[in-house]
């Protein structure tokens, strides 16, 4: 199984849970940021694809919103997986997960996740301090991400690889002829 986990990540709190993602993963996975990378392979090469990116001045990347109208038509083919770092919690983080992917790959996804989040004041610019220190209170570095969420992501995404197998009536009926 060729999985795909494509994401962005500003400050690196969406990288740290899309590693952590990979590591439970079963199959064969590429971990692609955005920020970074262009994808230079046709999606078709892959089985199953995860997405996931951050909310920045409430809303997610721009690069992920672009991914995701390029590969709409392949992405609707394969079975997703989709997530969210966020510091918000709740209801909030369910609107801005809800804000953050269309409705049609919400509906068909295998998993979704809300991860937390960190506000990594270190590694921030001017502009995002004074953000955050505004909008959050926070002046030092706050971690709050969900390794739970990730587990039960990772999980969920994994028992949906796993063909169910099923029995037919047929096959019992031969059980039951069998003389052992």
């Amino acid at each position: 199984m060729k999985i795909l986990v494509v994401y962005c990540s500003s400050h690196g709190t969406t990288t740290k849970a899309a590693l952590q993602v990979k590591k439970q993963l079963k199959g064969d996975v590429i971990v692609l940021n955005l920020n970074k990378a262009k994808l230079h392979s046709d999606l078709e090469l892959f089985d199953a694809i995860i997405i996931g990116g951050s909310i920045h001045t409430g809303s997610i990347q721009g690069r992920i919103k672009k991914f995701i109208k390029e590969h709409l038509p392949v992405l609707k083919t394969k079975k997703i997986g989709l997530f969210l770092c966020c510091m918000r919690e709740g209801e909030i983080a369910q609107k801005q997960f809800e804000s953050a992917y269309p409705n049609e790959l919400r509906e068909s996804a295998v998993a979704t996740g809300i991860f937390g989040g960190e506000f990594l004041v270190s590694k921030m610019n001017f502009f995002e301090k004074q953000l955050v220190k505004v909008v959050g209170g926070v002046t030092t570095d706050t971690s709050r991400i969900d390794e739970a969420a990730i587990k039960e992501f990772a999980d969920l995404f994994n028992r949906s690889l796993t063909p169910s197998v099923q029995v037919s009536e047929s096959t019992y009926l031969i059980a039951d002829q069998v003389q052992i």
